[in-house]
C-alpha cells in the first residue's frame, strides 16, 4: 500500500492502483483504517474543553432540576442564572461521547395492544358492532345509530337510532339480537372499538353471561373495525342520505329503509356480488351455480365474444379476516 501511495503522487492513485493491480477499495479503505488511527492518536485542539469543564457540563446535566430537560432547556435556563459552559452542539457531543443521548423527558408508559386478528368461515362467527353520529334538525344535536354487522356474510343483524350513546341501549341491541339470531353459545365472536359504550361493565357482563367472546381496536388505530366503517361510508354516501334529519322518527324511517335494501337487494362487491341476506342464509352456492348456467349458456351461443374461455361468476370468498395474519398463505380468500 505504501507503494501505491508512492507512485501515486505522481501518476495519481487509479494509474498505480492499475498498474501494481491492486483494487482502488482496498486501497482507499486501508488508508482509511490508517487515518482512523492517526486521528485517536490526535492532540486535542486548544479550543475544546478540559476534562474538568466536560465533567462540569455531565454534573450540570445530571442535577436533578435537569432530568427531564433537553440540552436546549439546559442551556437557556443557565444563560437567564448567569452562567454559560458551552454551547448547546458541545452539550449534544458531550452527552452522546456518554450514552446519554436519548429522550430525557418524563413520557407516560402506554401498555402494549396485541392486534386483534379475528377470522371468519361462515356466518355468525364474528360480528362487528359501532356507533355513529346523524345530524338532527338543529345544530349540534344528533341522533345516534347503533349497528350490528356480520363481518362474512355483510348482513346487518341489528341496529336502532337512539337520543344518545348508552351502555344499556348496547346491552339491549346486543342482546336481542343474540337472541333472534339463535346463536349457540361460545360460537360468537363481538368486536368493537374502545368507546365508553363499548369497553363498558355492563356490555362486558351481557357478553360473558351469553358466552360470546369480545374484543377491541387497538387506541388510536381506525382501521382494526374496517367493516363497520366501511357500512357506515355506504350508508351516508348513498343518494338519499339527508344533510340532517327533522326527527328521530325521520332517522329510524330512513334506517329502516336503507337497511332493507342493503341487506335484500344490495349487490355487495366483497361476497361475490351477492345480496348479504342471500350469504347469511346460505342461498349463495345455490346463486353461484344459477349464475355459471347463465354464462356457460351465453358462452354456447356466442364463444368467440368470450375469446374461447367459458366465462365465470365472481367467487364468494372462503373467509374474512380482521387483520390477517402475513404468515396465512394457507387460508384462502
Amino acid at each position: 500500500m505504501d507503494t501505491v501511495t508512492f507512485l501515486g503522487r505522481s501518476v495519481g492513485k487509479k494509474a498505480a492502483c492499475s498498474a501494481l493491480a491492486v483494487p482502488r477499495a482496498t486501497y482507499y479503505r486501508h488508508s482509511a483504517d490508517k487515518n482512523d488511527v492517526r486521528a485517536s492518536q490526535r492532540t486535542a485542539p486548544p479550543l475544546a474543553l478540559s476534562d474538568t469543564e466536560r465533567q462540569a457540563v455531565l454534573d450540570v446535566a445530571h442535577e436533578k432540576r435537569f432530568w427531564d430537560s433537553s440540552p436546549y432547556q439546559i442551556y437557556a435556563t443557565l444563560l437567564d442564572d448567569g452562567q454559560y459552559l458551552c454551547s448547546i452542539s458541545t452539550y449534544y457531543r458531550i452527552l452522546a461521547q456518554n450514552n446519554e443521548v436519548r429522550e430525557r423527558r418524563k413520557q407516560v408508559c402506554r401498555p402494549h395492544y396485541q392486534k386483534p386478528e379475528l377470522l371468519a368461515t361462515e356466518p355468525s362467527q364474528v360480528w362487528s358492532w359501532d356507533i355513529t353520529k346523524l345530524k338532527g334538525p338543529a345544530k349540534w344535536t344528533y341522533f345516534h345509530l347503533y349497528v350490528i354487522l356480520d363481518i362474512f356474510s355483510r348482513y346487518v343483524v341489528g341496529w336502532m337510532v337512539a337520543h344518545r350513546e348508552s351502555a344499556a341501549l348496547a346491552k339491549r341491541l346486543i342482546r336481542e339480537t343474540y337472541e333472534k339470531q339463535r346463536i349457540p353459545q361460545g360460537q360468537l365472536t363481538i368486536h368493537a372499538d374502545r368507546g365508553s359504550s363499548m369497553k363498558s361493565k355492563a356490555v362486558a357482563h351481557l357478553l360473558a353471561d351469553l358466552g360470546v367472546t369480545k374484543t377491541h381496536n387497538r387506541p388510536y388505530v381506525s382501521n382494526d373495525n374496517p367493516y363497520s366503517e366501511s357500512q357506515f361510508k355506504t350508508l351516508k354516501y348513498c343518494p338519499g342520505f339527508p344533510e340532517r334529519f327533522g326527527s328521530i322518527q325521520d332517522a329510524r324511517e330512513f334506517c329502516r329503509s336503507f337497511f332493507t335494501w342493503y341487506n335484500t337487494v344490495h349487490k355487495h362487491s366483497g361476497i361475490g356480488l351477492m345480496t348479504p341476506e342471500q350469504v347469511h342464509y346460505g342461498q349463495a352456492q345455490k346463486i353461484l351455480n344459477h349464475r355459471a348456467k347463465v354464462l356457460k349458456s351465453a358462452f354456447k351461443d356466442h364463444p368467440k365474444r368470450f375469446k374461447g374461455k367459458t366465462p365465470k361468476p365472481f367467487s364468494l370468498p372462503k373467509a374474512a379476516w380482521i387483520n390477517k395474519p402475513d404468515n396465512s398463505q394457507t387460508i384462502l380468500l
